[in-house]
């Protein structure tokens, strides 16, 4: 079957999937089946066992074990049990781990396309940043990471990210000034909450809650959705709509697994993974209002910001990224679809 075919079937079946991720009938009829012997791939993620992209993740391995009549399974360590992001990009570059979904924000020193994705307010809403994605941006940034031992599968959205803290509301850039907040391992949200007149915290995201709770730190930015799954709602109670970024996350692949896996194996997985983009999406839309209700019922403080006074803070950030030409080039792809 052409590799076109086995993509239309596999996104198919993955609008299908989206209504339920039980197993049902094979997504294409006679698969390649190589001569390779079984493969159980690992896979790890820092979120709890149903977010989004888990739940794409775990799409993926029902789907290559059915695909393959078992010959290719997939066991997905949730919940950070297999260490940080950090160590998740090296473990899966040394090919200790086969695949990891990362935070584009965590892979911005390395991969530098990546920042094109994370600068501040180059995205206007979770619709203009599927569109870019969809019309080859996500493809652009995936084949970046074959210089450093990684394959890109997907691309998967993450929402609007904003700020939230302990103390008050933020209205303005001014009321940022002085907090502590954590961020990515990465300069440019580093350089983006120094602007803002804040100071910076590199932290991962599992010492995030005890850093608040500890006054390490006053408070944090991220989507709505990870701010309840990982229950920072319950230590920090002031949400703030910035909206200042919409950094995805990069599904990558080992190029030492890549490189052992049959050919058809190579191209069932990166059909299958470029697929759960579709499941990944519908459980985000799924759960995102959930996650949001679910934190003012808890008695959160939400709160619309002054929006133009962030962006014009913000701009000289963007400007400087964008003298790269490379990033400059995927810029303009972005924002000629908005």
């Amino acid at each position: 079957m052409s590799g076109i075919s086995r993509r239309r079937l596999l996104f198919a079946g993955a609008g299908a999937a989206c209504a339920s991720l039980a197993a049902g009938t094979p997504l294409f009829a006679g698969a390649a089946r190589a001569a390779a012997g079984d493969r159980l791939l690992t896979a790890t993620d820092v979120h709890v066992k149903d977010y989004p992209t888990v739940e794409a993740v775990r799409w993926i391995g029902e789907t290559l074990e059915r695909e393959t009549g078992g010959r290719l399974k997939l066991r997905l360590y949730h919940s950070g049990q297999l260490g940080r992001e950090s160590e998740a990009i090296d473990m899966a570059r040394f090919g200790a781990i086969d695949i990891t979904r990362v935070y584009s924000g965590a892979l911005n020193n390395a991969f530098p396309l990546t920042r094109a994705l994370c600068l501040p307010y180059v995205f206007d809403s979770v619709a203009h940043m599927r569109r870019a994605l969809d019309g080859g941006l996500a493809d652009a940034v995936l084949d970046g990471f074959a210089a450093r031992d990684l394959v890109g599968l997907a691309v998967y959205d993450s929402g609007a990210r904003c700020f939230y803290n302990t103390k008050h509301p933020i209205v303005t850039p001014k009321d940022l000034h002085g907090l502590k907040l954590r961020v990515a391992n990465s300069d440019i949200f580093i350089e983006l909450v120094r602007l803002l007149g804040a100071n910076p915290t590199p932290m991962s995201l599992g010492d995030t809650f005890s850093g608040m709770e500890t006054h390490m730190i006053d408070g944090a930015e991220n989507n709505m959705r990870s701010f309840h799954s990982s229950r920072h709602f319950e230590a920090a109670k002031f949400w703030s709509q910035t909206e200042h970024s919409y950094a995805p996350d990069i599904l990558l692949l080992s190029r030492r697994t890549y490189d052992e896996l049959a050919p058809d194996d190579r191209a069932l997985l990166r059909d299958t993974a470029r697929a759960s983009v579709v499941v990944m999406r519908a459980k985000w839309d799924e759960s995102e209002g959930k996650a949001r209700q679910a934190v003012l019922d808890a008695g959160i403080r939400s709160n619309e910001v002054d929006m133009a006074a962030f962006r014009d803070v913000a701009r000289p950030l963007r400007d400087r990224y964008l003298q790269q030409p490379e990033i400059q080039t995927l810029y303009r792809r972005i924002r000629d679809v908005a």
